[in-house]
C-alpha cells in the first residue's frame, strides 16, 4: 500500500490517501507541544511529494484558527488536487453564546472564516466537530444541504457524535434527498476500542468511511511513557502532552501492557511501534484513512511507514487479545447464546 493508492471515502466518490495528515500540531504557538511553522510546511511538502491528498484541520485547532492559516499557506498553488477538511462547533469566542455548537449560525460564520482563513472558496469535506446534544437534527441537515448546494462545501462529516444520533441524521437527510455524510472521524486504536460496539458498525452499514483520530492512543502506543508517568503531573507539567494525557485517562496500565505488546511485535518485524499500531487501524475494513497526528517530519516519515506493514494471523491475535474490550447488550447477547437460538445449526453469511 503506498499514499496514492487511493480509497473511496464513505459512499462517494471522492478518492482520499489511506492515511490523512492531520494538522492540529500546527499554530499551538512558542513553547508549546506543538510544530514549528517550518515544520508544519515541510510536512505538508513532504506529505504530497509522497502522493498524499487528504489533510485535515478544524477552526479550532492552533492559536485563533492558525492551523487552517497555516496550511492555507502551505497548500498554496496546488489547493485544487487537494482533499481539505476542516470542521466547527468548538467556540472560538468565548462569551459569545452563537459563537459555538451545532446550529446554524455557528455553522453559516465557522464556513465563512475557515474559507477565508485557508484562502479558498470552497471547502473539499466539512465536518461537526462535536455533538452539543442541543441543536435539531433537521436545522443542522439543512443548514449543510444548504451550504453544499452554495458550492461552498463538496462532501460533508460528523465527528463525535453518538450513533444513535449519526445513524437517525443519515436517514432523514436520505429521506429527505439532502446531502448524506460520508465520513465519521472518531477516537479509534488499539487502546479505545469501544467505539467498535456501535460507531463502527454504523458507519459501515450508513456508508460513511472511518477516519481514525489518535490511532496512537495520545502517543501511549509509541513507548513513550512508562510506569512512572502514571503518577499525576507536576505544577509545572500542566500543559504537556503527558499532563494531557494523564487527565483524559489514556496513560493507564492497561494501555501501557498494550504498548508493550506493540513494542514487542515491533522489534519481531524490524518495524517502528507506531507502524504497528497504525498499521492495524488499517485492517479494520471499515477503516478509510487514519488521521496522523505529527509534530515532525521524522515523525511523518516514520508514520507513512505503517503503509508498508503486513501483521501476520498471531500477531494480530496477540494485538486482539492484548486490547479486547468487553462486549456489551445487546451484542453481547446477539452475538452469544441468541445466535444459536435464531439459526439452529443453519449457516447464514452476514452481508458484506
Amino acid at each position: 500500500m503506498a499514499l496514492d493508492d487511493y480509497r473511496l471515502l464513505g459512499r462517494s466518490g471522492l478518492r482520499v490517501s489511506p492515511l490523512c495528515l492531520g494538522t492540529m500540531t500546527f499554530g499551538v504557538g512558542p513553547g508549546g507541544w506543538g510544530s514549528s511553522d517550518e515544520d508544519a510546511g515541510r510536512m505538508v511538502d513532504d506529505y504530497v511529494e509522497a502522493g498524499g491528498n487528504f489533510i485535515d484541520t478544524a477552526n479550532f485547532y492552533g492559536q485563533m484558527g492558525q492551523s487552517e492559516v497555516l496550511l492555507g499557506r502551505a497548500v498554496a498553488g496546488r489547493r485544487d488536487r487537494l482533499v481539505l477538511s476542516t470542521k466547527y462547533s468548538l467556540t472560538t469566542r468565548p462569551g459569545d453564546p452563537n459563537a459555538a455548537g451545532n446550529h446554524r449560525k455557528a455553522m453559516v460564520r465557522a464556513v465563512e472564516d475557515s474559507l477565508r482563513r485557508l484562502g479558498t472558496d470552497y471547502i473539499d469535506l466539512y465536518y461537526l466537530h462535536m455533538w452539543d446534544f442541543r441543536t435539531p437534527v433537521d436545522e443542522i441537515l439543512r443548514a449543510f444541504d444548504d451550504l453544499v448546494r452554495a458550492g461552498k462545501l463538496l462532501y460533508i462529516g460528523l465527528s463525535d457524535t453518538p450513533a444513535w444520533q449519526a445513524s437517525r441524521m443519515q436517514a432523514i437527510a436520505e429521506l429527505r434527498g439532502w446531502s448524506q455524510f460520508c465520513a465519521l472521524q472518531i477516537s479509534y486504536s488499539l487502546t479505545e476500542r469501544t467505539v467498535e460496539r456501535e460507531l463502527i458498525p454504523m458507519a459501515r452499514e450508513m456508508g460513511m468511511g472511518v477516519c481514525p483520530w489518535s490511532p496512537l492512543g495520545g502517543g501511549v502506543l509509541t513507548g513513550k511513557y512508562s510506569r512512572a508517568d502514571i503518577k499525576a503531573p507536576a505544577p509545572g507539567d500542566l500543559g504537556s502532552r503527558r499532563a494531557i494525557n494523564l487527565a483524559t485517562g489514556r496513560i493507564t496500565e492497561a494501555s501501557l501492557g498494550i504498548a508493550d505488546v506493540v513494542r514487542a511485535i515491533a522489534a519481531e518485524t524490524g518495524r517502528s511501534a507506531p507502524q504497528i499500531a497504525l498499521a492495524w487501524t488499517l485492517v479494520n475494513p471499515a477503516v478509510t484513512s487514519p488521521v496522523i497526528g505529527v509534530r515532525t517530519p521524522a515523525q511523518l516519515a516514520d508514520n507513512l511507514g505503517a503503509l508498508a506493514v503486513e501483521l501476520s494471523a498471531d500477531q494480530l491475535a496477540r494485538l486482539d487479545a492484548a486490547s479486547a474490550v468487553p462486549q456489551v447488550f445487546p451484542m453481547d447477547v446477539l452475538r452469544g447464546p441468541a445466535e444459536g437460538m435464531m439459526f439452529g445449526n443453519i449457516r447464514v453469511a452476514e452481508r458484506g
